[in-house]
């Protein structure tokens, strides 16, 4: 269900019923309103691309081609690298950095287009707890500061439960929406 509830918001899967809006418009295809980061993104060691360059390349998604650089450009990748707290790993490979590290330059690729929901698909899977705790506090604070409504996919909700504001649980095909403290109940979620 939450793979398919992505791919509907992303508007690469049609819906059987209802619509999206973003914003209080219908999503198109490429909506430069939606940032998205996936569950799996393979970054190879030997990748001759730096966080920074990543980062840049989301202000281009919507386009086709590449922009010529200016400061106006750098002065903005350079803000979006310190916003998620990347600024000190700018210029190393993306490749070569930790889990922890590749998310946040995800993120910040995904943020740079100043989208109104950010899409984050099991951002804390394969991290460490500390990591975790990190990317948690991370989108946290970026959502609050830039204005962006995130909506995230995870198996292990805990580590998100103090950040939250609500909650969509999916199981068996049902699903139960509301506050943190209205969902994540015994009774509520042995009902599903």
């Amino acid at each position: 269900g939450k793979t398919t509830l992505f791919r509907v918001i992303l508007g690469t899967t049609t819906a059987t019923g209802g619509s999206v809006l973003v914003g209080g418009a219908p999503r198109s295809r490429r909506n430069p309103q939606i940032g998205y980061v996936p569950q799996k993104f393979g970054l190879d060691p030997d990748l001759p691309l730096r966080a920074r360059d990543l980062v840049a390349l989301g202000i281009d998604g919507q386009r086709l081609g590449f922009s010529r650089p200016s400061h106006a450009r750098r002065r903005a990748v350079d803000e979006m690298l310190e916003a998620v707290g990347a600024a000190e790993f700018a210029d190393a490979r993306v490749g070569e950095l930790s889990g922890g590290e590749q998310q946040r330059v995800l993120i910040g690729h995904a943020l740079i287009s100043r989208p109104r929901l950010l899409l984050l698909d099991e951002p804390l899977a394969n991290l460490d707890l500390r990591s975790a705790g990190e990317v948690v506090s991370l989108v946290a604070r970026v959502a609050r500061e830039q204005r962006v409504a995130v909506l995230i996919s995870a198996h292990e909700i805990n580590p998100l439960l103090p950040v939250m504001d609500r909650i969509v649980y999916l199981a068996g095909g049902r699903a139960v929406h509301g506050r943190s403290e209205d969902v994540v109940r015994g009774d509520v979620l042995s009902k599903l």
